[in-house]
């Protein structure tokens, strides 16, 4: 298991990271968690070099990309840079890659009502205010009406403008952060893009930013621990 204790604060840039090998020649991935070496809970960064081809494959609790860069593909069609897939519990596909592209994704870790199958193509899709300066563009939301006192799981891109300051905020359900462009800070330290950043269900922390800075953030998924 890699990084499965979700009561610890984990904060990894991926720009530093070794590419390892997948099964598929031409897939190289950069581990961030991992419950086993191939099924169960993951998330990577994945790199498809031109022609790359991934075996179908099922996401049996199913699989939410973020397209970093290039285009990616499946039998489904073609999903350029910007793209926010969610392919659903049992779904399964084959991917690929002409050009080659890097992915950003996550892998059984849907609520198994959790049936929606997403595509938004986030270059094009409408921004909106959000607190103070910032802009947010709504990706996913989800809660289990089965379960009584459910968290919502709220997915989203943020966009900051230079110099804007957050309240300080707590994260009920943790929060996870992918940094997509710019330097994401906050009062424990500066994350350049390529950072991913996972705090803990009760965590608190005041962000802010120097320069314009996008990311990719989900909050309240995580275990109440």
């Amino acid at each position: 298991m890699l990084n499965m204790d979700f009561s610890q604060r984990i904060v990894i840039d991926t720009n530093l990271m070794e590419w390892l090998p997948s099964p598929s020649g031409g897939v190289r991935r950069k581990p961030l968690e991992r419950e086993a070496a191939e099924s169960g809970h993951t998330t990577s960064v994945v790199e498809y070099t031109a022609q790359a081809k991934f075996p179908t494959h099922p996401h049996p609790l199913g699989e939410e990309i973020f397209v970093l860069d290039g285009v990616f593909s499946d039998e489904t069609g073609d999903f350029p840079a910007g793209s926010y897939i969610r392919n659903p519990p049992a779904s399964q596909h084959a991917p690929f890659s002409r050009q080659g592209c890097r992915i950003f994704v996550k892998l059984n870790q849907f609520n198994k009502r959790d049936s929606q199958q997403v595509n938004i193509n986030t270059q094009t899709a409408p921004w909106l205010d959000g607190i103070g300066g910032l802009k947010v563009m709504p990706l996913h939301a989800f809660k289990d009406s089965s379960i009584q006192g459910a968290r919502h799981e709220h997915t989203a891109l943020v966009k900051w403008p230079a110099g804007e300051l957050f309240q300080p905020h707590q994260h009920v359900g943790g929060e996870e952060i992918y940094v997509i462009s710019g330097e994401f800070r906050d009062e424990n330290g500066c994350y350049p893009a390529g950072s991913w950043i996972r705090s803990p269900h009760q965590s608190m922390h005041c962000p802010y930013v120097n320069e314009d800075t996008i990311i990719l953030v989900k909050t309240g998924h995580l275990a109440l621990v």
